[in-house]
């Protein structure tokens, strides 16, 4: 199963921070696990993980973000990139559930309102694990593209953080208790 946290006190991400034991060091948490916290981001060179964006010589930046990490052992990237796509799923659906005036859209693993970029996210693979971060605009100033957070929206990001966390956790646990649950055919 999946253990969750979301931390109070800011993190300030610069991509240095999606890598294999980062929640166990954070918050103790000593197998699969996804924590949240708000911070800015600021992501460039060396620790892009998108090859296309390091490539480019593009750069992550946003004066405060709600960030997600999740950590899960045993699993490959193609199935963590599943795993970002449900979750990404599970927050279009509780952004837009907190904030019903507004249009949120999802392709792939980004989020959109009216063409401006709400979230970012990557998932990959470290020498034990699976990893994959989310970043949630809460005030997207800096960004290199349109976009838009959720201070415009009116949605606090600690109560966003816990729907979220709380639904993934539901939405892991019923995949295992599917697994458990048929025999082999």
């Amino acid at each position: 199963m999946i253990s969750t946290s979301l931390i109070e006190k800011p993190i300030n991400y610069d991509g240095t921070q999606l890598r294999s034991h980062f929640i166990r060091e954070t918050t103790g948490i000593a197998g699969d696990g996804i924590m949240a916290f708000a911070g800015t981001c600021y992501v460039m060179g060396e620790n892009l993980v998108d090859l296309e964006d390091a490539e480019t010589s593009d750069s992550i930046v946003a004066q405060e973000m709600l960030h997600f990490i999740c950590e899960h052992f045993q699993i490959p990237l193609r199935e963590m990139n599943y795993r970002l796509r449900l979750f990404m799923a599970i927050m279009r659906d509780a952004i837009s559930e907190l904030a019903p005036q507004w249009t949120i859209t999802r392709d792939g693993d980004d989020l959109f309102e009216s063409g401006r970029k709400i979230s970012v996210g990557i998932a990959t693979v470290s020498a034990t694990s699976a990893l994959f971060h989310c970043g949630i605009n809460i005030d997207p100033e800096g960004a290199p593209v349109p976009a838009v957070g959720l201070d415009e929206f009116r949605v606090r990001p600690a109560q966003l953080a816990r729907r979220v966390l709380d639904a993934y956790r539901a939405e892991c646990e019923s995949i295992e208790l599917a697994v458990r649950k048929v025999r082999g055919v």
